[in-house]
């Protein structure tokens, strides 16, 4: 090889390090945009941002207190509209039962106020019909009330009975008014003077002067 030194002036034959190849390279490049220089810049600020926020949202709890507010604001709403739905369904309910009891109350008053004036001529018809009025009555006054017998009499004959005597007491006397009856064919027609003359006492007793006497006292 022949190559020319620069202290003896000799000459060498050229190879590649003699050929660099154009234009400026390492330390030599040409300047970059201000663009392509401040993307890393801003990439870093960027994220160095949202990682300062992602901290302080974790450490605070800030975070977790705008889901969780998500959260409680829809179920508040989703249970608010089912205590709605079932106050609304409660409240017709009890005003169905309600209309329907009173209803029901209507009826039945209307039934008993129909039903009561043929019950009560029904017993009174059953009563007089089982009632003998022309059994012997016999009306013993044991008060000090004068012509008492009499005026309880009175009020048999006007009920329909035909044979109907006051009497002055004699023998021993009940403590209170008592109907007597000598028979069971007797017990209905004394049911029914006792019913008469307000008298709530009846027995039966044997040996009597008529089949139903009647002892009146104070």
């Amino acid at each position: 090889m022949a190559r020319k030194d620069r202290n003896t002036d000799e000459s060498y034959a050229q190879d590649v390090f003699d050929n660099p190849p154009q234009g400026p390279i390492g330390v030599h490049r040409g300047n970059r945009s201000i663009a392509s220089r401040l993307v890393p810049f801003l990439i870093v600020v960027v994220i160095a941002a949202a990682a300062g926020i992602g901290t302080w949202a974790a450490m605070s709890g800030e975070g977790s207190k705008l889901f969780s507010g998500g959260n409680s604001a829809s179920s508040s709403t989703s249970a608010s509209a089912s205590s709605s739905a079932s106050a609304s369904s409660s409240a017709s309910s009890s005003a169905s039962a309600s209309d329907t009891s009173s209803a029901s109350a209507s009826a039945s008053d209307s039934a008993s106020a129909s039903q009561s004036p043929s019950q009560s001529a029904t017993q009174q018809a059953s009563s007089s019909a089982s009632a003998n009025l022309s059994t012997q009555v016999r009306v013993v006054n044991g008060t000090r009330k004068n012509g008492y017998a009499a005026k309880q009499a009175a009020v048999l004959s006007g009920a329909g009975y035909t044979n109907v005597v006051a009497a002055n007491p004699s023998g021993n006397l009940p403590s209170a008014s008592v109907v007597w009856y000598q028979n069971e064919s007797d017990l209905a027609t004394a049911q029914d003077v006792a019913a008469k003359l307000g008298i709530s006492n009846v027995s039966q007793v044997t040996n009597l002067s008529a089949p139903v006497v009647v002892v009146l006292m104070n």
